[in-house]
């Protein structure tokens, strides 16, 4: 038996405090439309694809950020995105910020099925950076001060021919993303990332550094779990802040299938067969047989570290 799938990293360059919404859907039609004329059955585009990473400037009131977010998806700026895809029959991963009915704010993500319809969503839940302005830091990283945690944990959908998850940015960092959707028999981790050049409290921790974290955590998690997993960067210079690209796709082994050249919009394709999961998933991590969640109590139990005495 085989399941094969055609998907791609669309990872885009940098987009600018000043660029209109219209102006960035076009860039991500442009590149759907190659996606599918190169035959991509599914397309992963970033986190908050729509608009700069605005975590990085400060704002006393709160509501100033609210330009933004988006209240509805999809929505008139975002119509062309989704009938395009309808049209040519694509389904895509679109990260964006989310303002809800009830005023709640989330760092969200949308699976968009080849028809059109959105079929999963995954709101945030490891929020980096701080809440307040940080006079110690190069730049600001305000996640915690625009963002709520995300609500609705790490859910799998069956659907387009597999078992796919999402997650965002800071999410990879953390093995109990990965290892929730694993339980739920994942095979395809998306994940969107704007994830600067230089860490704002050690600036001597430069790209190097930040690429090797970068593709050790993908790597790590699509092995442990026996799942492909696509990384899609926003990358370049924003506003004279950099973001690193190093967009890539995954194979349950852990081995990287492809990674981007640039930092600009560029597309990275891969064929792709979901039953190469299978055998991880019924041996070495045939969570049924080898699990032990009775010593596994503390990862739920407990928040902080808490060193032994002595």
């Amino acid at each position: 038996m085989a399941r094969p799938l055609t998907v791609a990293a669309a990872q885009s360059g940098p987009i600018q405090k000043a660029d209109s919404r219209q102006e960035v859907i076009s860039r991500l039609c442009t590149m759907l439309e190659d996606a599918a004329d190169a035959g991509v059955d599914l397309l992963v585009f970033t986190e908050l694809a729509l608009t700069t990473f605005f975590p990085r400037y400060y704002a006393e009131n709160r509501a100033d950020m609210d330009i933004w977010f988006e209240k509805e998806m999809p929505n008139a700026a975002t119509s062309p995105l989704f009938r395009l895809a309808r049209e040519r029959g694509v389904g895509f991963y679109l990260g964006y910020a989310e303002l809800t009915p009830e005023g709640h704010h989330f760092n969200t993500a949308i699976l968009v099925d080849k028809a059109g319809n959105i079929v999963g969503k995954y709101r945030k839940v490891h929020l980096p950076g701080h809440d307040e302005f940080d006079t110690e830091r190069a730049f600001q990283h305000l996640e915690k001060r625009y963002f709520q945690p995300g609500d609705l944990g790490f859910p799998v959908w069956n659907t387009m021919g597999g078992n796919m998850g999402m997650c965002i940015c800071n999410d990879r960092r953390w093995p109990e993303t990965f290892r929730v959707m694993g339980l739920q028999g994942v095979e395809l981790v998306m994940l969107g990332y704007n994830t600067p050049s230089v860490n704002s409290q050690r600036p001597e921790e430069g790209p190097k550094i930040r690429t090797f974290h970068n593709r050790l955590v993908l790597q790590a998690g699509a092995y442990q779990n026996s799942t492909f997993v696509i990384g899609t960067a926003k990358a370049g210079d924003e506003d004279g802040h950099p973001l690193f690209g190093e967009s890539c796709i995954v194979d349950p082994n852990g081995e990287i299938l492809g990674v981007a050249k640039t930092e600009e919009d560029e597309l990275v394709i891969a064929e792709i067969d979901l039953d190469d999961c299978v055998f991880g998933k019924k041996t070495i991590f045939d969570f049924a047989r080898h699990r032990r969640i009775e010593h596994y109590g503390r990862i739920t139990a407990q928040t902080g570290e808490e060193p032994p005495a002595g």
